[in-house]
């Protein structure tokens, strides 16, 4: 295990799910765009918001594959189907306590259930397991990240 193979399973990881995401998205799997979101956090610019998002994105995939890395040399093992476990676990979060819940608090244009009409056009909230962005939307979620999580796990495990 080094700190440079989960960095690059975390970046391969991320281009994999952000992939798998847009895919879903192209394909009515799906209404949710995660880097507009985080983009939208900084800018109202649409435009400018992808980008910022796509990078924070990136930044957020490095963050959680350092997190990964840290719990696998605090149990000193890893491996792909222990990556797609914690994948699984993060996805759920991200899908309940961290998109549901926080976002709303912190994001300066997203709504609530308690929004009413406003004057300036606010994100829909996500909603439990993101359902507002369509049905498909937990699914792909979590699956997306069972696949960041094997794949920073793989990563992790080839000999240094």
């Amino acid at each position: 295990m080094s700190a440079w193979s989960a960095a690059a399973g975390a970046f391969v990881g991320t281009l994999a799910l952000t992939t798998a995401l847009r895919a879903a998205s192209e394909l009515s799997l799906t209404r949710m765009d995660l880097p507009f979101l985080l983009g939208t956090v900084v800018t109202i610019n649409r435009i400018r918001a992808k980008a910022i998002g796509y990078l924070m994105h990136f930044l957020n995939g490095q963050i959680f594959g350092f997190v990964y890395f840290a719990v696998f040399l605090a149990i000193d093992h890893s491996g792909w189907w222990l990556g797609a476990l914690f994948g699984l676990a993060h996805g759920l979060f991200a899908g309940t306590a961290l998109v549901n819940i926080l976002l709303p608090l912190v994001h300066p244009r997203m709504g609530s259930p308690l929004t009413s009409a406003p004057d300036v056009a606010l994100l829909e909230p996500p909603g439990f397991l993101m359902r507002n962005y369509g049905p498909g939307t937990p699914v792909v979620t979590v699956l997306a990240h069972v696949g960041f999580g094997a794949i920073v796990g793989g990563f992790t495990a080839l000999p240094a």
